[in-house]
């Protein structure tokens, strides 16, 4: 394991206390901003309480209101409820403050449910979007993230996170459990299960395959696994350490951490394990690289400077360029998909934060609270950041917006979390 990383691991495993069986439910706590927040009243539809498992709009509120972005009307305060746009009470949704609503319904289709919604502006009156899905109920949870995926792109123009997944390491009593899980930590899937350490988790661009450090031969080796089919193989397992796995914008390579010189250096490898060309040559420790989104350069850490700082080079080769100024001791970079804000940890005082930094005018602002924050990652839209944080001896997940706007504390109940990753847009 990288010497920068050994910190922050030692306190993890020593906040990893035995937990009982794990559960990803999480619950939505908006901590702060609020001020421009769009308010919306989603209605409940029509038979989602007969026709599916799960109503679907307590899926479509928790979605929107975990972006920050959305203010949720009490659809009691208009007295109004609608299914069909004729029977909407425009002024009365107004007063109510609602500058749009959305309305739906759910109909049997011969074994199948179809769910239809439509969005509307309240002030202008007029539909914004809208969609029917026929599925089987069992989808109707994918429909709900769907849905939520639309309204959030009528009203914000970015596209939305709903149907995304994240990944993390779960401690349950002596096990480490590699998690998937819908990005509000439903439907969670244990990938693999091991009573060795399990780190460093790494989405492949298309969403079917992680890459990840496993412990399992009683030393760190990484192992990229397919998702679908469960299958998983061996990249790098050269003499030394092994770690930091991280995933080209292209899906065709990874770039590793190996100590096969010595001391920690990144290299490139193709994604099955094979031509290993060693991209950093420095006398010092350089770890944990992550790629620019265009695939041209490695933002990574080095203590080159006598402590670590942030740094950045091209692929082919080059100078490095160091980015981290403020404070001692900076580490675990991620760049966001749009490539313009970098996220770290930072140690100052002895708590460990999560910064971000604007990468064009080099300004930064802390994101997080309380004493050990770790492992950022952007949401494939780059409008929020997730991190795992340390609260009282429980390990929760935070998801915050780049410019400190509104932080979200989405808790893990009954379980430790460590490394989380938040997966691409695509999901095969």
């Amino acid at each position: 394991m990288p010497i920068v990383k050994t910190l922050i691991r030692a306190m993890l495993l020593l906040c990893l206390a035995a937990a009982g069986v794990a559960r990803a439910d999480m619950t939505i706590e908006i901590v702060g901003g609020g001020a421009n927040r769009h308010a919306i009243a989603v209605l409940p539809f029509q038979n989602e309480t007969t026709q599916v498992r799960e109503a679907l709009t307590p899926i479509i509120r928790n979605d929107l209101l975990l972006t920050g972005a959305f203010r949720m009307v009490d659809p009691a305060s208009a007295a109004n409820p609608a299914f069909e746009p004729a029977q909407i009470n425009y002024p009365a949704w107004r007063g109510a403050g609602a500058q749009s609503l959305a309305i739906g319904k759910v109909e049997a289709a011969g074994g199948q449910v179809k769910i239809s919604f439509r969005l509307f502006d309240a002030a202008q009156q007029k539909q914004l979007t809208s969609g029917e899905f026929t599925v089987t109920p069992e989808r109707s949870r994918e429909v709900a993230h769907t849905i939520a995926d639309m309204i959030y792109e009528a009203i914000t123009g970015q596209k939305g996170i709903f149907n995304t997944r994240i990944s993390y390491v779960l401690k349950s009593g002596r096990d480490y459990l590699l998690q998937v899980a819908d990005m509000d930590g439903r439907g969670a899937q244990t990938i693999l299960r091991s009573k060795e350490p399990i780190i460093s988790p790494a989405w492949s661009p298309d969403g079917g395959k992680i890459a990840y450090v496993s412990f399992e031969a009683k030393k760190p080796v990484v192992w990229v696994q397919n998702l679908v089919t469960g299958q998983r193989h061996i990249v790098a397992n050269f003499k030394g350490s092994n770690s930091a796995p991280a995933w080209s914008p292209d899906g065709r390579q990874l770039a590793v951490v190996l100590t096969t010189s010595g001391t920690s250096q990144i290299y490139v490898i193709d994604a099955n394990g094979g031509g290993a060309r060693r991209v950093t040559h420095s006398n010092a420790i350089d770890t944990e690289p992550a790629w620019s989104p265009d695939g041209s350069q490695l933002y990574f850490v080095s203590d080159r400077a006598g402590g670590p700082q942030i740094y950045v080079q091209p692929v082919a080769g080059g100078s490095a360029r160091r980015l981290s100024w403020d404070g001692s001791y900076n580490v675990s970079p991620k760049v966001s998909p749009d490539g313009r804000t970098l996220s770290y940890i930072r140690r100052a005082a002895g708590q460990f934060r999560v910064v971000v930094q604007d990468l064009a005018s080099g300004d930064n602002r802390v994101l997080s609270s309380g004493a050990y924050n770790e492992r950022p990652s952007f949401a494939p839209n780059s409008r929020m950041v997730l991190f795992a944080s340390d609260e009282g001896g429980k390990s929760v997940l935070y998801a915050a917006t780049p410019d400190g706007s509104s932080k979200v504390r989405l808790a893990v109940i009954n379980g430790d979390v460590q490394d989380p990753a938040w997966g691409p847009f695509n999901r095969p």
